[in-house]
């Protein structure tokens, strides 16, 4: 067996930085330089946010939807409001800030617009999944946003209600006022019944 040898000036244990084509992307081309040449898009701003909002606010108003749909998108959209100038509490990069900018970005506006392409009378009358008709699944899915977005904001209020504690407690020792334990209550839990309207 004859081992062929390198061409003149190649070593024969030559690295290349180029990744091998195979049969595949021979034939139909390497996407892989059409994909970074792909522009990414920047992360939703304020206004983004906002616009959403509204797009999803005359969604349910222009609709006539039930109002046990509108309510609870009107109540999600208050609050998603209330969130967006305390997204830096939550951390820009966190999880929470994340799941507040998809709810009102894609969450919202995608359940709303799913149920708004089905006829008015088979959606609010016919079963399709669990026994349920198109209008419970989607109050369903309103729920869990609304439960969800209540935890969001919580969470960004937390911190400064943390700060303004620690300060009171500074306060205290620097200047010697009334000397009392501060000590921060847990959050209550955000109600799990939709229908408590507290």
């Amino acid at each position: 067996m004859r081992i062929p040898r390198s061409p003149p000036g190649i070593s024969p244990c030559r690295v290349t930085a180029e990744p091998e084509m195979g049969l595949f992307d021979w034939i139909h081309g390497d996407d892989r330089e059409q994909a970074a040449d792909l522009p990414v898009a920047a992360p939703p701003t304020s206004d983004d946010i906002e616009a959403a909002l509204k797009r999803a606010e005359q969604m349910v108003l222009e609709a006539q939807v039930p109002t046990a749909v509108l309510a609870r998108t009107l109540r999600i959209i208050t609050v998603v409001r209330q969130i967006v100038p305390r997204l830096g509490n939550l951390g820009l990069q966190s999880q929470e800030a994340y799941t507040v900018v998809a709810t009102s970005t894609d969450y919202l506006p995608e359940s709303l617009a799913s149920y708004l392409a089905l006829p008015r009378d088979w959606a609010d009358t016919r079963e399709v999944a669990n026994g349920k008709s198109s209008l419970l699944l989607l109050i369903d899915q309103l729920d869990l946003l609304g439960l969800t977005i209540d935890r969001m904001y919580d969470a960004a209020n937390r911190q400064d209600a943390t700060s303004l504690a620690a300060q009171g407690v500074f306060l205290n020792e620097k200047l010697g006022g009334v000397r009392t334990v501060v000590r921060m209550e847990e959050s209550a839990p955000a109600k799990n019944n939709p229908l408590d309207l507290d």
